[in-house]
């Protein structure tokens, strides 16, 4: 994820068993719920023993997925998935490649199981800050060029990473050296709530189905409870967002998660009829000519401050938004390492992301509130 980096900144975007615990197989053709409501990608099925899980998305435009079978020690597996990628679980330790899967750690508390995270200063998290800090978590190269060396070293249970595409030469070569790969592909999710959800994942790897059930249905109930609440406004306000990179200015396109938000939290954002789930690439002048009465302005690209922003380019000024002082950017918001909370906790948290927002927007909604993400620049 560290490749994608800049380019999401612009886009504004446990059982143990013994020998006479043995338990029977579950006949996999019998039918059972698949437990995920919202994720795409994503499929879990929860059987005696074991959980099937599979990822149907790991990267955009996937041609194929992943089927994973999560066996709990002493459980038996039907012949018909013997076949399957296996995973004892629950993990006992984990090298993961997104900051985006520590928050579902941390929320499940297995935390201690991270050994290794290829660039650990983008981890902005306090907890497993103080793990790197005291070299708890090893720090394990790129995620495009993974330390195969200090991997095959820390012997994980489990590397979940991510795939840009179906090309991966050192996820490849460590598969083939004995080193179980599972492929999350939270990230290709463009609504809140099914990015969220990923939580289920991480549950079925360690044996807490019912744990990440839980704290996925609380995060999905004060989301609902946030959105009803905006959904009481009879107006609202006018919603630029993005800034320029390269002459380009960049923003999310109208289906995408950025401006999913936007929908919910009861802002009328100006580029919310735009066909796509990613981004939007305009010119300086027509983002001007339609967006120079805007009457708040989301996610500026990296930028921390007013200063800053007309430092790089003076015409930023123009905007009416920029003029009252209505920019808002999560920028401001690292960890000791420079990491951001944003990027790290918010595909968690979208109730705290969606609440920040109304009150930016309606702050007669939530007297009181303080801003989890975002910050008024200055």
């Amino acid at each position: 994820m560290r490749k994608l980096y800049l380019l999401l900144i612009i886009l504004f975007l446990a059982f143990a068993g013994c020998k006479n615990d043995v338990q029977p197989a579950t006949a996999h053709n019998e039918k059972t719920a698949n437990t995920v409501k919202y994720a795409k990608g994503l499929q879990i099925y929860n059987y005696d023993g074991f959980t099937v899980v599979k990822v149907t998305q790991p990267w955009p435009d996937a041609t194929k997925g992943f089927t994973y079978v999560m066996q709990r020690k002493g459980a038996v597996l039907p012949d018909s998935l013997k076949n399957s990628i296996i995973i004892p679980v629950p993990l006992r330790s984990v090298v993961v490649t997104s900051t985006t899967h520590i928050p579902s750690l941390e929320m499940l508390g297995v935390e201690n199981t991270l050994v290794g995270f290829p660039g650990t200063d983008y981890i902005s998290s306090v907890k497993t800050r103080a793990r790197i800090d005291s070299g708890k978590v090893k720090e394990a190269g790129a995620n495009e060029s993974l330390n195969t060396e200090v991997i095959l070293d820390l012997a994980p249970d489990a590397i979940v990473a991510f795939g840009i595409n179906s090309t991966n030469k050192t996820l490849n070569s460590l598969q083939q050296s004995g080193i179980k790969v599972i492929y999350n592909g939270d990230w290709t999710e463009q609504s809140p709530l099914g990015k969220a959800e990923w939580i289920k994942f991480f549950g079925a790897l360690y044996g807490r189905e019912k744990e990440a059930n839980a704290l996925f249905n609380k995060v999905e109930k004060d989301y609902h409870e946030a959105l009803k609440l905006a959904q009481k406004v009879s107006s609202k306000p006018t919603v630029m967002a993005g800034a320029l990179f390269q002459d380009q200015w960049y923003m999310p396109q109208g289906g995408s998660w950025g401006a999913l938000f936007l929908k919910d939290a009861g802002a009328s954002y100006l580029w919310a009829d735009s066909a796509g789930t990613g981004s939007i690439s305009l010119s300086f002048e027509t983002v001007l000519e339609k967006a120079e009465n805007a009457d708040v302005w989301i996610g500026p690209s990296q930028f921390t401050s007013l200063k800053e922003m007309t430092d790089t380019n003076p015409h930023y000024a123009q905007f009416k938004s920029f003029k009252n002082k209505q920019v808002y950017s999560y920028s401001n918001k690292k960890g000791a390492t420079g990491g951001l909370l944003y990027f790290e906790l918010a595909p968690n948290r979208p109730d705290l992301v969606l609440k920040d927002l109304i009150s930016i927007l309606h702050p007669e909604l939530l007297p009181g509130y303080q801003l989890n993400f975002f910050e008024k620049l200055k």
